[in-house]
């Protein structure tokens, strides 16, 4: 017989019910080896599926630490503090086989300076399939969460979809965006999740990450960058520790947004908070030429330069910062092209 027509003939013979009570009668030896064929048969048609299946395996989840440092240092601009941050505490996750805890990013900044895009970033430096993996979920608060008085039902559908999610995949990712829009309260009912346990009901959470986006503490950042140009300082002596204090603490204390009051930050769960800083003209230029070098157009200096000229900066009179970063920038290039 025929490799092939031997193992779908044994395979047949393993699903069909009546067929294996007919054989029951056959002797140890040949039973036996039957299941030894059956195993190796199984083994080759997994691997086969997890080939082309996604599973949660490392054929499908493995961290690229070059991958992540070079999209950072090429598509990410204007974060050299948040560039910083993400390689090292991504990289240190990634590499401990037996984290204490899962991996909390807090990221804070105004619109169009790169929050989501980092998100991305990481997702592609971890799962095969990126951000379209079936193990990298996204909830964004006005979509998910829409109705202040649902909020005990949000709490308890959020609960059992992170305990579903990490149940089937230890390597799950959750990003939560417009956290500054979620309910107060709502996020806390997944405290649990993210605090220092081996195992919650058999289910341990403790390799899975958890991001969260946010516009809250914005101001803050703006400020102290406004304050740096004022006295004539480089924005890259912008440090973390001239930050991340009177962040956290203006987050803690805005009750307009999700972590006001929250559990999460009063019991330090949140491994870093991390600042996008506002993007200035020649940043809004480079993100202008790799808009063009993502549609396979040759760059065009003079045209992103007239892109990134076109769009709405503040204060008004000095024109420093971009009040879009560079949300705006697919559109304009359209309109330059």
């Amino acid at each position: 017989m025929r490799p092939r027509k031997r193992d779908a003939l044994l395979l047949w013979l393993l699903v069909c019910s009546g067929v294996a009570e007919a054989l029951e009668p056959i002797s140890t030896t040949i039973a036996v080896g039957m299941a030894a064929a059956l195993t190796g048969i199984l083994a080759r048609y997994q691997n086969i599926f997890n080939y082309f299946h996604e599973c949660c395996r490392p054929e499908w989840i493995s961290f690229n630490r070059t991958r992540l440092k070079t999209d950072l240092d090429s598509k990410l601009f204007g974060q050299h503090i948040a560039s910083r941050i993400i390689l090292k505490a991504v990289t240190g996750f990634m590499s401990n086989d037996n984290p204490k805890k899962p991996l909390v990013l807090s990221l804070h900044g105004w619109t169009g300076t790169g929050k989501n895009f980092v998100s991305k970033l990481i997702a592609d430096s971890i799962y095969t399939k990126g951000m379209h993996s079936g193990f990298v979920h996204l909830l964004t608060s006005t979509l998910h969460f829409p109705h202040a008085e649902h909020i005990a039902t949000y709490k308890s559908q959020l609960q059992q979809w992170v305990r579903g999610n990490v149940t089937n995949c230890e390597r799950s990712m959750f990003i939560f965006d417009e956290m500054d829009k979620m309910h107060p309260g709502l996020i806390d009912s997944i405290k649990p999740y993210l605090d220092y346990y081996d195992k919650l009901d058999g289910v341990s959470y403790r390799k899975s990450i958890f991001i969260f986006l946010s516009n809250a503490g914005g101001e803050d950042i703006i400020q102290t960058a406004l304050e740096f140009w004022k006295e004539g300082r480089k924005r890259e002596e912008i440090e973390l520790k001239d930050l991340e204090k009177a962040l956290s603490l203006s987050v803690f204390n805005n009750n307009n947004n999700g972590f006001f009051r929250s559990s999460l930050i009063d019991r330090s769960l949140v491994d870093s908070f991390v600042p996008f800083l506002p993007l200035e003209y020649r940043h809004l230029v480079q993100c202008a030429i790799a808009e063009m070098k993502a549609r396979n157009m040759k760059p065009n200096h003079k045209v992103a330069e007239n892109v990134a000229r076109d769009l709405v900066y503040f204060p008004k009179s000095e024109r420093v910062f971009s009040v879009k970063g560079c949300k705006s920038i697919e559109s304009k290039l359209d309109f330059y092209s």
